[in-house]
């Protein structure tokens, strides 16, 4: 029972609302962390096949550079004239109020930008793969992101719900069970005196009448 609470029947009007709210809130804050974990565990599945096939790409493309450079030496002049990627945008969607982003990028055909009598093959076939782990790479870094900014909500809505569930229901509660006890103790009293007083006034009246008789 809190001490600072008096039974009063306003205030326990007040907290019969206060208590209405709090349910309604856990029952938000389960229901967002219910749709929060359906959302992230949608997206697991793909982030574990997205880093298999980005380990298994980056495995083909070091491989294709390294036999580059073997036939070809060290080819890092060769691969500064491969023009830098550009033109990928964020933008973000609302799911429960979590902001997720969605990159938005066009996936531009390999062109060949660097003199061809001076490369071959390999070097062709390890800038493929590097594109490949750059388009790999722009999808993991989405749903990487979004897993965590999910996972971080889920976190949160967790903690409310648990607050509301273990700490603030329980004393709403506590203090509504008090306040009602105390006014219906106070009815009580309030009842008992009523019928005292009119018992006397009966026994008043009756002594009168017998007064009046005689």
């Amino acid at each position: 029972m809190n001490n600072q609470v008096f039974p009063t029947k306003g205030n326990l009007m007040s907290l019969i609302k206060s208590n209405q709210l709090a349910h309604k809130g856990y029952d938000l804050m389960d229901r967002k962390r219910n749709i929060l974990i359906r959302e992230m565990m949608s997206l697991l599945e793909d982030v574990r096949l997205l880093r298999d096939e980005l380990s298994t790409t980056y495995k083909e493309a070091y491989q294709a550079l390294q036999e580059a450079n073997i036939t070809l030496g060290i080819v890092g002049d060769i691969a500064k004239s491969i023009p830098i990627t550009s033109g990928l945008k964020v933008q973000y969607k609302s799911v429960m109020g979590v902001e997720i982003p969605h990159l938005s990028y066009e996936a531009e055909e390999v062109r060949i930008a660097y003199g061809i009598s001076h490369t071959n093959t390999k070097f062709d076939y390890a800038y493929k793969c590097f594109v490949k782990v750059r388009d790999l790479t722009i999808k993991l870094a989405e749903i990487d992101n979004s897993t965590y900014r999910l996972a971080n909500a889920i976190r949160k809505a967790q903690k409310r719900a648990n607050a509301l569930e273990n700490v603030v229901i329980p004393k709403f509660e506590e203090n509504i069970k008090y306040i009602t006890e105390a006014l219906e103790e106070k009815e009580r009293e309030a009842f008992s005196v009523q019928k005292v007083i009119k018992a006397q006034k009966e026994h008043i009246k009756k002594i009168k009448r017998e007064q009046k008789s005689q």
